[in-house]
């Protein structure tokens, strides 16, 4: 398994000079340490590959140990092409991606890895308006999922895992998305064009993505009440 680690967004909604997986928490490790720490659990340094774009040489200096992916047009390009610039390198392994604001309990990674097939994490508790949402059929499989999904039945929190023989599916709809697409509409595409997806979820453990201040500030104060 080989995971990809999307890194190379500006984050204009927090507000910061920096990429958004370098921003420190209440115990000064950023999010993209945590997120290693938290993989290597189940997996090895040489299997995460990070794309990488705005202040690249921030997250590359910071963690020389890693192998990285350049994403040239970050300023132009959403998360759907930093994914399809790292799908093209990865064709063919099975691969969890997910994006680099996302702080989360590594029994998370459990969940995602120990299931049998395609998956994403997902909060079935809340759902925030500014969250991609989703939707199952009767099979429990996902048909939906993007911001704008009417009557959702969860969050989806930006963790998935794709099997090896997939890749080719998923690159062919990264490719079909708009520079400005979230790398879900991708995985829509890919669903609509056959691929089963299981939402795992993980609504007892912490998993937060970071778009907003306010969320780094609940983030905190749970870390905080430890």
């Amino acid at each position: 398994m080989k995971v990809i680690i999307l890194a190379a967004g500006i984050g204009s909604r927090l507000g910061v000079p920096l990429p958004k997986a370098l921003i420190p928490i209440q115990d000064d490790k950023t999010i993209l340490h945590h997120q290693i720490d938290g993989l290597l659990h189940y997996l090895s340094i040489k299997d995460i590959f990070v794309v990488v774009g705005y202040k690249k040489n921030l997250i590359i200096d910071a963690f020389p140990d890693l192998s990285f992916i350049d994403n040239p047009r970050f300023s132009q390009t959403n998360t759907s092409k930093s994914l399809l610039i790292a799908i093209n390198k990865l064709i063919g392994n099975e691969i969890l991606w997910l994006n680099g604001d996302v702080y989360f309990d590594h029994n998370v990674i459990e969940r995602i890895i120990h299931y049998n097939g395609n998956c994403m994490a997902v909060n079935r508790a809340i759902v925030g308006l500014e969250e991609v949402k989703y939707k199952t059929n009767k099979q429990g499989y996902v048909v939906e999922i993007s911001k704008e999904v009417e009557h959702p039945e969860g969050e989806s929190l930006g963790i998935h895992k794709i099997s090896s023989n997939e890749t080719n599916l998923l690159k062919k709809c990264l490719s079909n998305c708009h520079d400005q697409d979230y790398f879900e509409k991708g995985l829509e595409l890919s669903i609509q064009n056959g691929m089963q997806v299981k939402p795992i979820d993980i609504s007892d453990l912490t998993c937060i993505e970071i778009d907003f201040v306010e969320d780094l500030a609940i983030l905190n104060d749970l870390l905080n009440n430890r």
